[in-house]
């Protein structure tokens, strides 16, 4: 039988455990599996591109376990009352190929994404780091602001979007969060002064100059999120030039994320590197680094691989005949007249 997890279970896996414990356990899940990167059979995900959006395959394996996420990206979906962002999983046992777990990932994949932004900011920004600008107020904004509070110790957010009703939603959700203080911004000029880390996750379809280089100081980092796919960009190629570029696989990076918009010879280095120690994450307190993050199938397979682990504790989720159940596996046509006579009983 597969499991499966509907946004219901997600939600109370974690009121049980608790949202500053997810993040730290996604965290170690997502570390575990970097450090095992040569173990993965790895490629870029498999997208089909519209004026308005994107739908993406991400599949990806290592020696036991197969996974991969159908998600999509329509920055317009407000529209029609839909997240910009929607997704699902599969688990699945490589040696069978039979499907164990199937999962909402929507609230998953923006936990996720936070997780990832916090584990490589833990090696890229200062350790003094305290304060973040957070551009971009939409859908995913309270899970980035929230892991990086509860896990890299961020005490002062300075907020800005275009739309004042995204940023007014944030203060509500995060208003009374003990030791974190909020600064609502006019402008994104405003909103990095004096940033120890920008966080951009902003939606647009565009290829956009969210971050240009008279913004940034010596020895911030930046966190870009929402450039993530082809024609969709945020930081200005100086921003890059300046800096020390992360990314987490190259081959997809170059297509999809801000490096895009640089030559194929720019260099960039990919994340489980700095992980492992062959590359220098941070080299000096002055350097501006990027982490030029565009979502890799690796992230969903850690948190995958988390779903299980806590869902099977907490005893959460529903046995589903996803597959047929036969007495003689060879007997796939007999299964339509067992199922029928099932029915009529």
């Amino acid at each position: 039988m597969t499991t499966l997890l509907t946004t219901q279970d997600v939600a109370r896996l974690v009121q049980r455990v608790g949202l500053p414990d997810l993040f730290r356990r996604l965290v170690a899940y997502l570390e575990a599996d970097y450090l095992r990167w040569a173990e993965f059979d790895k490629t870029p995900r498999v997208a089909a591109h519209s004026p308005d959006g994107v739908i993406e395959l991400m599949p990806i394996a290592d020696a036991s376990l197969y996974s991969f996420k159908y998600v999509n990206g329509h920055p317009k979906n407000h529209r029609f009352g839909l997240p910009t962002v929607m997704a699902f999983g599969v688990l699945a046992d490589v040696d069978t190929g039979a499907p164990a777990l199937l999962s909402e990932l929507t609230l998953t994949t923006a936990m996720r994404t936070a997780a990832t932004s916090v584990m490589a900011a833990k090696r890229l920004a200062r350790p003094d780091s305290r304060v973040m600008a957070l551009i971009g107020n939409g859908a995913q904004s309270e899970f980035q602001a929230l892991a990086f509070h509860h896990v890299l110790g961020i005490r002062e957010l300075r907020l800005f979007d275009i739309d004042p009703a995204a940023t007014a939603k944030l203060v509500r959700h995060l208003s009374g969060t003990p030791g974190l203080t909020l600064t609502v911004c006019q402008s994104t000029a405003e909103a990095v002064q004096g940033a120890d880390i920008i966080t951009t996750v902003t939606a647009d379809k565009a290829n956009a100059t969210i971050v240009t280089p008279d913004m940034i100081r010596p020895g911030q980092h930046i966190n870009g999120v929402g450039g993530d796919c082809p024609g969709k960009t945020e930081l200005h190629p100086g921003v890059l030039s300046a800096a020390r570029v992360i990314v987490e696989y190259e081959p997809q990076s170059r297509i999809e994320g801000d490096v895009q918009q640089m030559p194929a010879d720019f260099p960039v280095t990919e994340f489980w590197r700095v992980l492992a120690g062959e590359a220098a994450g941070r080299e000096t307190p002055e350097q501006i680094t990027v982490f030029d993050s565009v979502g890799f199938a690796l992230e969903d397979f850690s948190a995958l691989r988390l779903l299980r682990d806590l869902s099977q504790q907490l005893g959460l989720g529903s046995p589903m005949d996803l597959i047929p159940q036969m007495a003689d596996p060879k007997d796939l046509f007999g299964e339509l007249q067992i199922t029928a006579q099932r029915q009529a009983a």
